[in-house]
């Protein structure tokens, strides 16, 4: 992280501690990058808000959306476990840089929709729970995205549509899948996703139906199909050190409530999906579903990149086999 961003961060602190100091014991700064209008930031407010309530004031959590404390999305993890902000929402699959085994919900077509991706968690999640630990922090809540759609100049109607595409992924994972696919993947953080759109960087863009309104994609493209090819989910992290600092009854009311709160999120995702595919469709977004010839054809090539992560990736084989054997 540059230095000019950490100063930068460090003097947010300090306003931020000489404003709360008087009212609260513990002053944590949240770091999000996605903006406020955005469900994720939503949720981080409303779990903000409840832990001020159940702390009695104790413990207060300010929320800072945009990447407004200087810490871009690949970067979340990091930060948390070296103290740079105590807490964030952050992206799983941009961490893989910093644990390879975080890329495991990505990988294309494994957990395709949200009853898959919670029975994968229920395999997966305390391996990230250990994951976290290592890095010095707690997970909070896990929330997924609405499933990733593909924005593009044209409708995609079959895999020759997808040639030479140049298209923005997240991660490692959608880069080996598009490239099977026979676009060209760039991989690059939300913040210059719409940079890039209006640049020519880049003709589509991987995303779900909130990002794809977050960004205003209207304004670049005319076409979302909605592949529904990778899960993505965001954790709120706490740092251990700043966690440890709390009394033992503080930390139980705050980890009931984010267990507590953690399911109502899961249903924000979901409504925020249909609601979110209303305003594309608003702003003349053709939304179009993959016929039953190109979905075959998109797991067809999705297959074999589970094993290549299996192989890569040892430690995540038992919990794929164990979803992949669960959801039979």
């Amino acid at each position: 992280m540059k230095q000019g961003r950490i100063f930068a961060f460090a003097a947010a602190c300090a306003v931020g501690l000489g404003v709360s100091a008087a009212v609260a014991e513990t002053a944590w700064d949240m770091s999000v990058v996605w903006p406020e209008g955005n469900f994720h930031t939503q949720n981080a407010i409303a779990f903000a808000e409840a832990v001020k309530d159940v702390t009695d004031g104790e413990v207060v959590i300010t929320v800072h959306s945009g990447g407004a404390l200087g810490i871009k999305g690949p970067e979340g993890m990091a930060a948390v476990r070296d103290g740079l902000v105590p807490i964030a929402d952050i992206l799983l699959n941009q961490q893989v840089g910093e644990a390879p085994i975080l890329g495991i919900e990505t990988l294309p077509y494994l957990a395709p929709t949200m009853p898959d991706l919670a029975l994968l968690h229920k395999f997966y999640r305390p391996k990230l729970e250990e994951v976290a630990e290592g890095m010095n922090q707690k997970l909070l809540y896990l929330v997924p995205w609405p499933g990733q759609a593909v924005f593009a100049p044209n409708p995609i109607n079959g895999l020759d549509d997808m040639k030479g595409l140049t298209v923005r992924v997240v991660d490692a994972n959608g880069s080996s899948y598009f490239e099977a696919l026979g676009a060209t993947p760039v991989q690059m953080p939300w913040g210059e996703v719409v940079p890039s759109l209006a640049a020519g960087t880049i003709k589509g863009v991987t995303t779900s139906s909130s990002s794809g309104v977050d960004g205003a994609f209207w304004e670049f493209t005319k076409h979302m199909n909605t592949f529904n090819w990778q899960a993505s989910s965001n954790a709120v992290m706490v740092n251990l050190d700043a966690w440890n600092a709390l009394e033992p009854e503080t930390r139980a009311s705050i980890e009931a409530t984010a267990a507590r709160m953690e399911g109502q999120f899961w249903l924000n995702s979901q409504a925020e999906d249909a609601k979110k595919l209303a305003v594309l469709q608003e702003h003349g977004i053709e939304i179009t579903e993959p016929s039953p010839e190109l979905r075959a054809a998109l797991l067809e090539r999705a297959k074999p990149l589970w094993d290549d992560f299996k192989a890569r990736v040892p430690d995540a084989a038992a919990y794929i086999d164990a979803y992949l054997t669960a959801r039979q």
